[in-house]
């Protein structure tokens, strides 16, 4: 089989990449001629496929998942020759990457797909999928769009609109009060929603009349389509997003601001089992080097300086446990991919406690001037580097009033760039919603 070809800059998942070539390797083993599986007709591949089966798909055998990894592999890449479709980073999937297109919002799995397929016994479901995929491109292809320009071209999506999109990127702690999160998920949404909608209607400032019809369109009308006379939990696999934002709109009291997950990864939670050395390790030749080359002092501190205080080898952003992970309430144990759980905040809390920012801050600036000695070299002064560390600060001073200042439960949540860039008009809401905080039978 010939090395895939996808478009520049979009590349295959390594793991993705791997399993098609094994899945074509086996097949060709198995009938003694190589199989197309680009071009094949699916029911023919689906005929050598039982024979690697031996028998009915089994989602829990690592070999059929491997199987059907690799087959959506090739129907991905089969999408991609045809619409120019790629795969972009997304954490909620089971591949950890998504195939999306470039002429409209439309997400897919492959594995999820081909595993529905196998799982129905029927491979040729794929091209139902394929036809109705097509479908709707034409139809998104053909729409005029008034405001365009008579003649020109829709902008193209590309693998970063859908990140931003979809992919939960971003992490942010909040405190959620035990109480009022438990009521508001075991109220049924159409009381939820007449809540939310009558909140629009106090926030102070006002929200603008967009942010509203967009708040109106994307959760009011949303928790009106669930089962009326079900509580909201009870429906949580069927709408586990909105399930966890009416917990964070009714439930959170406290919390910290959101960022990237690897920089509260690789920078703002080191920072807190760092703490505040009396003195540095040595450095060798090459972090000299770094250093005179201009990298800046934030991510070479947390890089060389061990740890003053036990974090855990594996774990959750390598501070907690996953012993130390739970729901934030009993419903969500039905939903298979959370984006908000509960963190035993026992480990962290003593050291945000201890935690001065303007001791850190010192920290980081002694360690600079360390540096610059070792290396023969002043630091060279990056705004950027300044920036880091202030947000740094920033995210643990909040997470330190958080845990010190407000009685609730510790919880980490996920959301997308663009709903991370929505939490400032989140927080309006949610403060009208909690300021006369009934909700109605």
């Amino acid at each position: 089989m010939s090395e895939p070809a996808a478009p520049q800059g979009y590349p295959v998942p390594q793991h993705v990449h791997h399993a098609q070539f094994q899945v074509a390797g086996a097949l060709e083993k198995s009938e003694g001629k190589p199989v197309d599986l680009l071009k094949a007709p699916w029911p023919d591949v689906e005929k050598a496929v039982i024979k690697l089966l031996g028998g009915p798909f089994q989602v829990n055998k690592p070999e059929h998942q491997t199987l059907a990894l690799g087959l959506a592999g090739a129907f991905a890449l089969r999408l991609i020759q045809e619409h120019q479709a790629f795969w972009f980073p997304n954490r909620d999937s089971p591949e950890g990457a998504t195939l999306g297109f470039p002429d409209a919002i439309i997400m897919l799995s492959p594995f999820g797909a081909v595993m529905d397929a196998l799982g129905q016994g029927k491979l040729a479901r794929l091209d139902d999928l394929a036809a109705d995929i097509r479908r709707s491109l034409g139809q998104a292809r053909l729409s005029v769009n008034p405001a365009q320009t008579l003649g020109s071209q829709a902008p193209k999506l590309s693998p970063v609109d859908y990140q931003r999109l979809f992919d939960p990127g971003f992490l942010q702690f909040v405190v959620l009060d035990t109480n009022k999160t438990k009521t508001a998920l075991e109220t049924k949404p159409d009381s939820l929603a007449r809540d939310v909608r009558n909140a629009l209607g106090r926030t102070q400032p006002p929200l603008p009349q967009e942010a509203r019809q967009q708040f109106d369109g994307q959760i009011v009308q949303s928790l009106q389509r669930l089962d009326p006379s079900k509580p909201l939990i009870e429906q949580a696999d069927r709408a586990p997003r909105l399930a966890e934002l009416m917990a964070h709109l009714f439930g959170t009291v406290g919390g910290t601001g959101s960022a990237p997950e690897d920089f509260w990864h690789e920078i703002v939670l080191p920072l807190l089992f760092i703490g505040n050395p009396a003195s540095f390790p040595p450095v060798d030749d090459e972090e000299k080097e770094m250093f005179s080359q201009g990298a800046d002092p934030l991510p070479l501190f947390v890089d060389i300086v061990p740890h003053s205080h036990k974090a855990p080898e594996e774990g959750l952003l390598g501070a907690f446990e996953m012993s130390e992970i739970g729901l934030a309430h009993p419903g969500f144990a039905k939903v298979g991919a959370l984006r908000l759980i509960r963190i035993n905040a026992a480990r962290i809390k003593p050291l945000l406690e201890k935690f001065d920012p303007n001791q850190t801050a010192d920290t980081i600036k002694r360690f600079t001037e360390y540096m610059a000695k070792e290396s023969g070299k002043p630091a060279t002064p990056s705004p950027q580097g300044d920036e880091m560390l202030k947000a740094a600060l920033t995210l643990l001073t909040d997470l330190k009033r958080s845990l010190t200042q407000v009685q609730g439960e510790l919880c980490l949540r996920r959301l997308t760039e663009a709903e991370a860039a929505s939490e400032q008009a989140m927080a309006v809401v949610r403060k009208a919603l909690q300021g006369s905080l009934i909700i109605t039978a």
